[in-house]
């Protein structure tokens, strides 16, 4: 029997990503919950809804892109949000793909954004990543965004164009 020797530190540090990941790879609908008032305690709740519940927000999504190195990441990120295709990404470093491409198995270091943006502008969003991109065939996927803080959820309506 093979045993994995993993040192704590490198098991922190994964740990949270895969987290990340798991929550919206399985999507955040199965873990609300409504908050309850704990006035008794001095707990402040905060305004956590549903995406069909609410008018000032829009149906949103969370949108996965990689790139080949930081730079990339960086120069493809800003013109997203400068272009009002996403209210947010987030750049996350030290990734490593395993995928088959032209009959080979490869292995590559990369980055991966986490967009955030309105459902309407998927389809604007993944031609300004094709059109920006120096992959052949760039990564673009979505997920749905089925609930949250509804104040991020309006932000996320109000940093993006229409």
């Amino acid at each position: 029997m093979a045993s994995i020797i993993c040192s704590s530190s490198t098991l922190r540090r994964r740990l949270p990503l895969v987290g990340a990941f798991c929550m919206l790879s399985l999507g955040l609908s199965n873990l609300y919950t409504p908050l309850k008032t704990g006035s008794k305690l001095g707990i402040r709740t905060q305004s956590c809804i549903r995406m069909e519940g609410s008018n000032t927000t829009v149906p949103s999504i969370v949108v996965y892109v990689t790139v080949p190195n930081k730079d990339a990441g960086k120069k493809l990120a800003e013109s997203i949000v400068k272009e009002k295709l996403a209210a947010c990404v987030n750049r996350v470093p030290g990734i490593e793909s395993v995928y088959q491409w032209e009959g080979k198995i490869q292995t590559d270091s990369e980055e991966l954004l986490i967009i955030k943006t309105r459902q309407s502008l998927l389809e604007a969003l993944t031609e300004h990543v094709k059109a920006n991109h120096e992959y052949d065939v760039p990564e673009v996927i979505s997920l749905p965004i089925t609930g949250g803080n509804l104040k991020y959820l309006e932000w996320i309506k109000e940093s993006t164009r229409d």
